[in-house]
């Protein structure tokens, strides 16, 4: 790892979805932004939904993403490290992301210190929420037992059953929610109850694709990374600010 580089963020680039901009474009398009941030970047961390579907079974992985994961393994192999955050998305990885192409996988919200500033780094799938309907569709989707059975599934069968899901969610038809409020977001929410019991400077979230940095009362930040799916955004830490910038 460098001594001295920028910490860079970014979440939910879909690659796959075959909403907004074409899916190779995308592609390219963010691998652009990985080679322009590894010229100056300490670590790289990627905050969940990189896939718009993700399923890794046993002794196959799906099919595309050649640039991207060709990408990140050049950056990891160059000493720079690179952190996946699995999203609700592309929560089925298995260690062919950690192994083949030297990402550390992360599966729950981190805290870490950056600089003597502590950062609290999540997808935010789930996190804050007070609807019971999505609580329950989560724990289906990390249940161990129910996720072995797809895996039985031939790949062309599971894949194909999960690219179609995605394209009948509100991304895959285009529909993005407004900022609701400090007090209804649930992100926001989640984000006040840990500074209950904990001091954390800044807050990074994937999930909401608002693409804004928002002030709590209590005096933290929270960055809301945004989407790539039009267009594309990314937080970097300097060492001693926060930005936020949409390309």
């Amino acid at each position: 790892m460098k001594e001295n580089g920028k910490i860079y963020f970014a979440s939910d680039f879909h690659l796959g979805l075959a909403t907004g901009t074409p899916t190779l474009f995308r592609e390219r398009k963010v691998v652009s932004w990985l080679k322009k941030a590894a010229e100056d970047a300490k670590e790289i961390y990627l905050l969940g939904d990189i896939f718009d579907f993700w399923w890794e079974y046993k002794l196959v992985v799906p099919r595309g993403y050649t640039r991207f994961l060709g990408t990140v393994a050049e950056i990891t192999d160059s000493g720079i490290p690179v952190h996946f955050f699995t999203g609700n998305h592309d929560m089925w990885v298995r260690d062919y992301l950690s192994s083949e192409c030297g990402m550390t996988v992360h599966t729950a919200p981190v805290t870490i210190d950056f600089n003597g500033k502590k950062f609290h780094l999540a997808h935010g799938e789930g996190l804050g929420t007070t609807e019971a309907g999505y609580k329950i569709l989560l724990s289906i989707f990390r249940s161990k037992i129910l996720r072995a059975m797809y895996s039985s599934l031939h790949p062309s069968i599971g894949v194909g059953i999960g690219h179609m899901w995605s394209l009948n969610s509100r991304l895959g038809k285009g529909l993005v929610d407004d900022f609701y409020g400090e007090e209804k977001e649930d992100l926001l929410r989640y984000a006040r109850t840990v500074l209950v019991n904990e001091k954390i400077d800044y807050f990074v979230f994937g999930h909401r694709h608002l693409g804004m940095i928002f002030r709590l009362k209590q005096g933290a930040e929270v960055l809301i990374l945004g989407d790539w799916i039009k267009n594309g955004s990314f937080g970097e830490w300097d060492g001693q600010e926060l930005r936020f910038t949409k390309l």
